[in-house]
């Protein structure tokens, strides 16, 4: 049975104890303090309208008394501390009783708070940690079915929502229910038989809260998966803005998101109606039954004299202080619900299992010393009767240059992503010098490895950060190599800092070859022994291609690669050239011997280089 989200979250709380009861110290002495600062000031209003020399006979009367109830226990008690010789000196005592009483309070109250806000932000740091930590052991097919966007929500607004929750839930959870305890023992202390008829405001109370808490946390996951669809919508068009503009679909996009919002509106509007019905309706309940003990605790006053006008007074002022933390828990439930509701949604997240794991006593490598092998392999995304690839079979020896050349489509980058097990096999096997990838550390079979693609991802950082990307005190003079290696450094010290230059989300301060380039820099400095070129030159022009197939060919010298081409004149030099179509192996060999036979590589060759 899945454990629910509010237990996962308590083990998270946990882990701070030491604060935790820091805070639940100073919150009960806060709740005494509380209380016994409306004891006082019923005290303080009662020897204003009183007779001070009555005052002086009743203390006498409960002096003389040999059993005392509690009540006569805590006059007595206060009596001793505040009644003096004199009605002027006995206000004197209050006032500065009362200076003590709110400072002790006060100082309590903000012991409470500030330990539970470190809390709070403790827990979120940590929850926002180990989901983004998480993020990083998911496997890539979980990345290809999820939307960034939707992510992203539930990393930032779904996290945030639990921080804004928790903190109201911390600030009143954990001193409401003493204060309520407390005053309630206090209430039964003064009047039991009042007390009773005001004890029906806590279950009227509860019924309405948790009927409708639950309502609200439906609806809240509902408006927080709507929140995540329209920060999907907004990141994928701001990312997309170049096609927007370019197909003129500018009020296609505002009358699509405008739909969203009013969707959002919708399910906010119906929660809050929810939300903020219940402290109206629990309050107006509250307030009936204190008409209703007015009316009875003046009747004992007044006709059957079964209570003294300061124990009613005292009973009164208890019991409008009571209502604050009554409408302040319901407020508490109703916001848990809300955070509970993003809760969910980041433990799901959580609770999703990588694809690509390391098996138990996994094995660390260090290089490619003979060969890369492909065993009989296949591989599917979804169906496993609708085969990318099917019974591959080929090994690179080291040092060598394999090309995977075919029509889109065909499995080529769907081939190499195997390599660094971004996916793993449906069947077969690829090995290391004979060792299955399976069996390797995830992190060690691709620290041997160097990834070009035609897509080049680069950082909203400086030149420097992005070449010595992952590699710590590395030297200006090994970056500035790499960049020369990479036939980058020419222009990169013509940029406005030079290396210190931010080049701006995915580099968009730079062309595609000038990014290329800075991508191969980063591949020499990680210095792999295997290099994977995924159409690293597809997409540039004639100038662009000539200085990156430079920058390539120096990245290669000594390396085991696999190169994916779509313009044939960057394989001719390869050690062997493999055609894929559909999945399968059609042909291989070198350029010379695939040229001169009828087959896909000499159609694709003739087709590239007609006149």
């Amino acid at each position: 049975m899945k454990e629910s989200s509010l237990k996962r979250l308590f083990r998270f709380v946990l882990a701070h104890w030491p604060f935790l009861m820091l805070s639940t110290f100073a919150a009960f002495f806060f709740v005494i303090f509380n209380s016994a600062s409306i004891w006082i000031t019923a005290t303080m209003i009662n020897n204003i309208l009183v007779d001070f020399n009555d005052m002086l006979i009743e203390n006498k009367r409960l002096l003389s008394l040999s059993d005392l109830s509690m009540n006569d226990r805590l006059k007595l008690f206060s009596n001793n501390l505040l009644l003096k010789d004199t009605a002027i000196n006995t206000v004197s005592s209050v006032c500065i009783a009362l200076i003590v009483v709110f400072s002790a309070k006060n100082v309590s109250l903000y012991i409470k708070n500030i330990t539970l806000s470190i809390v709070q932000y403790r827990l979120i740091r940590d929850l926002r940690n180990k989901l983004y930590s998480h993020l990083h052991y998911l496997s890539l097919s979980y990345f290809n079915k999820n939307k960034s966007g939707k992510l992203t929500a539930v990393l930032v607004n779904d996290i945030d929502n639990m921080r804004n929750s928790l903190s109201v839930m911390f600030q009143k959870l954990f001193v409401e229910p003493i204060n309520i305890l407390i005053l309630m023992s206090l209430l039964f202390i003064v009047s039991s038989k009042l007390a009773l008829i005001a004890l029906l405001i806590i279950p009227v109370s509860g019924f309405i809260i948790f009927g409708i808490s639950h309502s609200i946390r439906r609806r809240s996951r509902r408006s927080q998966a709507q929140l995540a669809g329209m920060t999907a919508m907004i990141a994928e068009t701001i990312s997309s803005m170049r096609i927007v503009k370019a197909f003129a679909t500018k009020g296609f996009e505002i009358n699509r998101f405008a739909r969203e919002t009013q969707k959002y509106y919708k399910l906010m509007i119906r929660r809050d109606r929810l939300r903020f019905v219940s402290s109206p309706v629990s309050e107006t309940f509250g307030a009936s039954i204190a008409a209703l003990l007015l009316y009875v605790g003046a009747r004992d006053v007044l006709v059957v004299e079964s209570i003294n006008s300061e124990d009613f007074l005292r009973f009164i002022l208890l019991l409008f202080s009571l209502f604050q933390p009554l409408r302040s828990l319901t407020n508490v439930i109703n916001e848990l619900q809300n955070g509970l509701a993003s809760a969910d949604r980041v433990f799901d997240i959580m609770d999703i299992k990588s694809d690509i794991i390391d098996i138990d006593n996994a094995k660390e490598i260090n290089d490619l010393n003979k060969k890369l092998s492909f065993e009989n392999v296949s591989f599917s995304y979804g169906k496993k009767d609708e085969k990318v690839l099917n019974n591959i079979n080929f090994q690179i020896n080291k040092g060598e240059i394999i090309a995977l050349v075919g029509p889109s489509g065909a499995g080529k980058s769907t081939l190499v992503d195997l390599v660094p097990r971004f996916y793993d096999t449906l069947s077969g096997a690829i090995k290391i010098d004979g060792v299955d990838l399976k069996e390797i550390k995830i992190n060690s079979l691709r620290s041997l490895m160097g990834i070009v693609t035609q897509e080049t991802l680069l950082f909203d950082d400086t030149v420097k950060a992005n070449i010595a990307y992952g590699i710590e005190n590395i030297s200006d003079n090994e970056v500035m190599e790499a960049a020369k290696a990479a036939n980058a450094h020419d222009f990169i010290k013509d940029l406005k800092d030079g290396y210190e230059t931010i080049i701006g989300e995915r580099g968009t301060s730079l062309s595609g070859g000038q990014k290329q380039r800075i991508a191969i820099a980063r591949a020499i400095v990680k210095n792999p022994p295997i290099l994977i070129l995924d159409e690293a030159t597809s997409s540039l022009d004639s100038e662009s291609e000539k200085n990156v197939q430079e920058a390539i060919e120096s990245l290669m010298h000594k390396r085991t690669v696999i190169v994916i081409a779509h313009r044939l004149s960057t394989v001719q030099n390869a050690n062997k050239i493999i055609v894929l179509n559909k999945g399968n192996i059609v042909q291989e060999g070198k350029h010379e011997e695939l040229i001169n036979i009828e087959g896909i590589y000499k159609e694709l060759h003739k087709m590239q280089f007609r006149t």
